[in-house]
């Protein structure tokens, strides 16, 4: 289907598929549909009512919510008036939030209730702010339903100013701005076009074919560009319907009401999920896993970070195959990706059709074709670094192998230097630790030493069986406390030294501390891709650290 931006992809499904389901959600405790017409309306009046508030082509337009079905109306809405979205993740403070909008001067904003405390204190500090809309009932600012009805107000001559607006459009067009997680200083905004976003969605549409009566469970952030490009864009393309997640925590319970033909996550996700199907015989747990997600699953795909080889083999086993691919923000997302019949455990796949790829002198991964950005909001220098050479430079080391495969092998800027000169790739450490059943997550440190040190949280739930069944006077006992005992501690570091014992000897882990809750989020401790934050982490526990023994 040849379209120059992401709203006429949708205009042009709702006239081929009308009245059938697009979006599925859950109100009330009950699923509701929304047609692929009724979609292209809701698009269109939203478009119409920014145009009528002044909003004009390139400008940008805030939105701050959790996934909802709004925020899916919404930002092709904004794109349909020829404005750019710019959506920071809900969950940041009010300064990050505040920052990212100012710095791309938005003029509208669009909230959810359960973030509107947030905005609300910072929208006063927007200039160029006009008018805030929020999807839930709040004081002092238009409501949802009321912003819509102002497209009845839109005058002929407007709306046929709509109309051209939409057969002049290009696909170098900004489609929307996303702001760099900012893990290592200060958040940058990546511009992306329309062009780059369906140059990506029909490139994995070749990679991964589907059929038309797929049902497609949604769940990672939208705001973030992998959620955002692979359950949004993408699907919009398929024509597939969409069902949204009641939230994160609610995933599998939905798998199990709706029993979806795909999934897309993290790896994160599909390591809590497998940890919580694990019987002693091994055909159940299969059975358990499949079972959990519905039953018809015809394959998961997987990014965002390495999934640990064993993770992957026990979801082969349960005939749930994993695709993992790789990407970034930067290149919208996708660069490569494995797929049917062309699936290479242990890569991230080949590069899709009209991506290239090849490895800098240093081992950089570099990359340019359709799907590359057009560089960052108001950093220039910063664009000309990124893109230097007509190649972007993606900041992490990796290999291809004699058939193309690409396989990702660290971080340029994560690198650990040893004081004896030794260098490690703390990733590779970390995802060795944490396939154990016993370690749910692990960050390694080291830089300047002579030695390894890990921060380590244990898999609680196993290790309470394990050490019930051998210390009866444990089994009362708080993770808190056990952190603390050393019978948990001996079991943990033949766990560590057991996963590390085909690793060169600089390699392995000679001290760690054990933390008793996982890293979120919430806690600032990951992304909302659910990456480690690794020097937040490593800062948090640095005095645990220098005084851990062996």
């Amino acid at each position: 289907m040849s379209v120059r931006s992401l709203p006429e992809l949708l205009c042009k499904q709702a006239e081929r598929l009308g009245p059938r389901p697009a979006l599925r959600f859950k109100r009330d405790g009950t699923w509701h549909s929304i047609s692929w017409s009724g979609c292209w309306q809701t698009v269109r009046d939203c478009a119409l009512a920014l145009i009528a508030a002044g909003i004009e082509p390139g400008d940008r337009v805030g939105l701050v919510s959790e996934n909802r079905i709004e925020w899916r109306l919404v930002d092709l809405g904004i794109q349909a008036a020829g404005a750019v979205t710019v959506s920071p993740h809900a969950t940041l403070a009010p300064p990050q939030i505040l920052y990212e909008l100012a710095d791309a001067g938005v003029r509208w904003l669009f909230v959810s209730g359960s973030a509107m405390v947030s905005v609300s204190e910072v929208a006063r500090q927007l200039p160029a702010l006009k008018g805030i809309v929020a999807f839930d009932r709040a004081s002092g600012v238009l409501s949802w339903d009321g912003f819509l009805a102002r497209a009845t107000t839109v005058s002929s001559c407007q709306q046929e100013d709509f109309a051209t607006l939409q057969q002049r459009r290009s696909p170098d067009e900004l489609c929307c701005i996303l702001y760099t997680s900012g893990t290592t200083g200060t958040p940058k905004g990546v511009m992306l076009t329309h062009g780059n976003i369906l140059f990506n969605c029909q490139a994995i549409q070749r990679a991964h074919p589907r059929v038309i009566d797929s049902l497609v469970l949604s769940w990672l952030p939208l705001s973030h560009i992998f959620g955002r490009t692979v359950d949004h864009y993408l699907n919009l393309a398929l024509g597939a319907t969409v069902a949204l997640a009641d939230s994160p925590e609610a995933v599998i319970a939905n798998c199990m009401e709706l029993r979806p033909h795909y999934l897309a996550s993290v790896p994160r996700f599909y390591e809590k999920v497998l940890a919580a199907t694990q019987c002693a015989e091994p055909s159940s747990s299969a059975a358990r896993l499949r079972t959990v997600f519905g039953g018809r699953i015809q394959w998961l795909t997987c990014g965002g970070a390495p999934l640990a080889p064993a993770v992957q083999a026990a979801y082969d086993k349960a005939d749930l195959p994993i695709f993992q691919g790789y990407g970034l923000t930067e290149t919208s997302p996708v660069i490569s990706f494995n797929g049917p019949g062309h699936n290479k455990p242990g890569t991230v796949g080949p590069a899709l059709a009209g991506v290239e790829v090849r490895i800098g002198p240093d081992g950089e991964i570099l990359t340019r074709g359709p799907h590359v950005m057009k560089g960052y909001w108001n950093h220039p220098a910063a664009t000309q670094e990124a893109l230097s050479d007509g190649w972007f430079h993606t900041g992490d080391l990796g290999s291809l192998d004699a058939d193309g495969y690409l396989s990702i092998t660290g971080r340029k800027k994560e690198i650990i230097v040893l004081s004896n000169g030794k260098k490690v790739v703390p990733s590779v450490i970390e995802g060795l630790v944490a396939a154990d059943p016993l370690i749910d997550q692990a960050v390694v440190s080291g830089e300047g030493k002579p030695f390894l040190s890990a921060v380590i949280v244990p898999c609680w739930p196993a290790l309470f069986h394990l050490l019930a069944a051998r210390h009866a006077e444990l089994r009362e006992l708080s993770s808190q406390e056990l952190a603390c005992r050393p019978e948990v501690r001996q079991v943990l570091a033949e766990r560590i030294d057991s996963r590390l014992a085909e690793v060169a000897p600089w390699e392995r882990v000679r001290r760690f501390v054990i933390a008793n809750e996982p890293f979120t989020v919430e806690k600032g401790e990951l992304t909302v891709s659910l990456k480690l934050k690794r020097q937040v982490i490593l800062d948090r526990y640095a005095m645990q650290l220098a005084a851990a023994t062996v």
